[in-house]
């Protein structure tokens, strides 16, 4: 399943945002093949899908921070997994997400 279809099957709801983690290294740079415990977290993760954003008091919808496509760092421990076609995503939310990478 390619990202595309993600939203077709799941759309996060308020301030809720679907993430791909990125693959974990599993060969050092000098070519030694990792086990899978010694491989660690992966923070790093692709944004699939993000909800409409918060309501707040006077019930106008504050936006996500995060934009479809973008690449952020999440925190260690977290996020609801959701399993879409087989693939793994994560769910956090908007203002559990550390930080975004820019080009």
């Amino acid at each position: 399943m390619n990202t595309a279809k993600a939203f077709q099957k799941f759309l996060p709801m308020f301030d809720r945002v679907l993430v791909e983690r990125l693959a974990a290294e599993t060969v050092t740079k000098g070519g030694i093949m990792l086990p899978e415990k010694s491989q660690g977290k992966v923070l790093q993760a692709t944004v699939v899908a993000v909800g409409p954003g918060a309501t707040n008091k006077s019930g106008e919808a504050t936006p996500v921070c995060v934009k479809v496509g973008e690449k952020v760092l999440l925190p260690e421990y977290g996020g609801t997994k959701v399993v879409l076609d087989d693939k793994d995503y994560y769910l956090f939310r908007d203002g559990d997400i550390l930080g975004k990478y820019l080009d």
